[in-house]
């Protein structure tokens, strides 16, 4: 049984999309669309990248819900088909377009006004811990004076991810690399992403999602805040609750993993740029194996 995976921020690159804007024919259909939408020429801004422009959020999200989406319909082209989707963070928009919650356009404009928002929140940062456990992180968090911090991703029982002012950012290096931490690397983001901190992008994206009507998804899909499958009834406003509050809540990558292995998935394929969810998804399994 196959799951398919599409990444979120960090697996963007220039180059992205190499070959698959002319091969995708269902790209070629609303190209003019999509950059009346975005304002700008996206083939342009992933191929050549020329303001350098890839690793500002406003741009990061549209620009890799649309490579993500180049890579879902060539797969489905040749014959895949998943019996799970999954995606971390921004990647979750991309789950719910292939699973037909809401239609490629409708998707791209959500992602749009999610990155504009997004990158709007200013003054925090985010931090990856390396090598202590969810437990350790909590423990070093309560005793050294790091309440500002919230856990922003679950991404491997090993890997995790805090989110918070930046003088909190600073201060935690030596903190959980006291209590146990391999290392502590610092994220080149401009805010504190997954986190009580996000609450206005939280909020304003919520209203702006209320008049929209969405599709129960054909294909189960994880949510990031949940670990489980959205749920079937009341299905808009199931999508519009999991996605106001994936803004401001940790991304259970983990346990999504962990949930997927639990039905029976077997092979997970991430669609879309790179292998980080490649490479999360091996650990997430190996430490499982050793349990």
């Amino acid at each position: 049984m196959i799951a398919f995976v599409f990444p979120g921020q960090g697996s963007q690159k220039k180059g992205m999309g190499q070959g698959l804007f002319d091969e995708v024919r269902e790209y070629a259909a609303v190209e003019r669309e999509v950059d009346a939408i975005v304002g700008y020429s996206m083939r342009k801004l992933c191929l050549e990248d020329p303001e350098n422009r890839l690793k500002e959020t406003q741009f990061t999200q549209p620009s890799l819900y649309v490579v993500n989406a180049l890579h879902y319909y060539k797969a489905i082209a040749e014959g895949a088909s998943p019996a799970f989707l999954a995606g971390h963070s921004l990647g979750e928009y991309n789950a719910l377009l292939a699973a037909g919650a809401f239609d490629f356009l409708t998707g791209l404009k959500l992602v749009k006004k999610r990155g504009e928002l997004m990158s709007q929140a200013k003054g925090g940062g985010m931090g990856a811990v390396i090598g202590l456990s969810a437990a350790g992180i909590a423990s070093a968090i309560r005793d050294n004076g790091l309440s500002g911090l919230d856990v922003a991703n679950f991404n491997t029982p090993s890997q995790t991810v805090v989110s918070g002012p930046m003088e909190d950012i600073r201060r935690a290096g030596p903190i959980f690399e006291k209590a146990g931490a391999q290392m502590f690397i610092p994220l080149q983001v401009s805010a504190p992403f997954h986190s009580r901190y996000m609450v206005e992008a939280s909020r304003a994206f919520g209203e702006f999602l209320a008049p929209m009507s969405f599709s129960a998804p054909r294909i189960p899909v994880i949510s990031n805040v949940t670990a489980e499958p959205y749920p079937a009834g009341n299905a808009s406003d199931a999508v519009k609750t999991s996605l106001t509050k994936q803004i401001v809540s940790s991304v259970q990558w983990t346990q999504s993993i962990r949930y997927l292995l639990s039905r029976g998935v077997t092979q997970f394929r991430e669609i879309g740029p790179g292998n980080v969810l490649t490479r999360m998804v091996q650990q997430i399994e190996q430490q499982e194996r050793a349990a």
